[in-house]
């Protein structure tokens, strides 16, 4: 969207500069999802703790899910003016990798606006999930590579994140 002068003009400021929640109330219902995917790393032992259920807190990966799931679904509460969204689908998964853990979310649903703020926030809490239950075994680990790798539907049609 542009101004007259050609310039982009920002969604979410209004025509005087403060911060609105954009009006989607004409946009059509549309099936919506968005992967995101996100990694932390640590030693050895924790790693193999997690693997092995054997964490101190307990299974470390049914709390990370738990959590990223839960978070997703508050995004709205989370992200200033993100729309509250109800939402049909959300995965949360782990892959194990050498030196640390991959998280990959997915959510769903049919609404009037995207859900890849959700599928990024399950993602960051998962992460953070991760690291708050297993702190005691590497104080060390280090969460990044929070990206989204693919959004589908709505106005701007599909994206996939490059390799």
């Amino acid at each position: 969207m542009s101004d007259d002068r050609g310039m982009t003009k920002l969604t979410h400021l209004d025509d005087t500069g403060q911060a609105h929640m954009v009006d989607v109330s004409h946009k059509a219902d549309t099936a919506r999802q968005a992967v995101a995917e996100g990694r932390i790393s640590m030693c050895a032992e924790a790693l193999s703790a997690i693997r092995a259920g054997s964490a101190k807190k307990g299974d470390v990966l049914a709390a990370a899910r738990i959590a990223g799931i839960m978070a997703a679904k508050r995004t709205s509460e989370l992200i200033p003016l993100c729309h509250p969204l109800m939402l049909s689908k959300i995965s949360v998964d782990f892959a194990f990798e050498t030196g640390g853990i991959r998280v990959t979310s997915q959510v769903r649903l049919t609404g009037q606006t995207g859900v890849e703020m959700e599928a990024l926030t399950a993602v960051s809490v998962a992460l953070l999930t991760i690291y708050d239950m297993a702190k005691s075994l590497d104080k060390a680990m280090v969460i990044g590579g929070i990206r989204l790798l693919e959004k589908t539907g709505g106005k701007s049609g599909d994206w996939r994140a490059a390799p």
